[in-house]
């Protein structure tokens, strides 16, 4: 069975919510998928022997957290060039550390992104809980080639 991992940074909670969401939507269509804290990667090696991978963190004061910058430093050591891959988080007005989350997988990491980024205020707000699923089943149609 292919399999994913969704990575995240959080502070309040609210990107460990939508993580775990875009995981459940992965398993809904059709793959495994893990989720892990940023922190829990001290190498690259824990990175292999998957076949998506999906990234997050929130934005504060117009960019992302320092421990997601120091995550993906470690991750262009893991070789993921054409992998699939998504990027998502919170944020409260602008959320540049999505975008720049997603940049970074695309354009450095040379990864097969699906679509655009998941922007949500609030998984719970305005249909996110769904929002995050369908991303998710996004990710795993894209890497079962449906």
């Amino acid at each position: 069975m292919k399999k994913g991992l969704v990575v995240y940074a959080s502070r309040t909670g609210n990107t460990g919510k939508i993580a775990e969401l875009i995981a459940e939507g992965m398993r809904f269509g059709g793959m495994e998928a893990q989720v892990a804290e940023v922190k829990e990667f001290q190498n690259e090696g824990g990175l292999a022997g998957f076949d998506a991978y999906v990234f997050g963190a929130p934005t504060y004061h117009g960019d992302m957290m320092a421990s997601m910058k120091t995550f993906l430093f470690l991750a262009e050591k893991a070789q993921l060039s054409g992998k699939a891959g998504g990027s998502f988080g919170a944020y409260g007005w602008s959320g540049e550390a999505i975008e720049r989350i997603y940049g970074t997988m695309k354009n450095v990491f040379g990864m097969d992104m699906v679509g655009d980024a998941l922007r949500l205020k609030d998984p719970a707000l305005g249909g996110g809980t769904s929002m995050a699923q369908d991303y998710g089943r996004s990710v795993a149609k894209k890497v079962l080639g449906e």
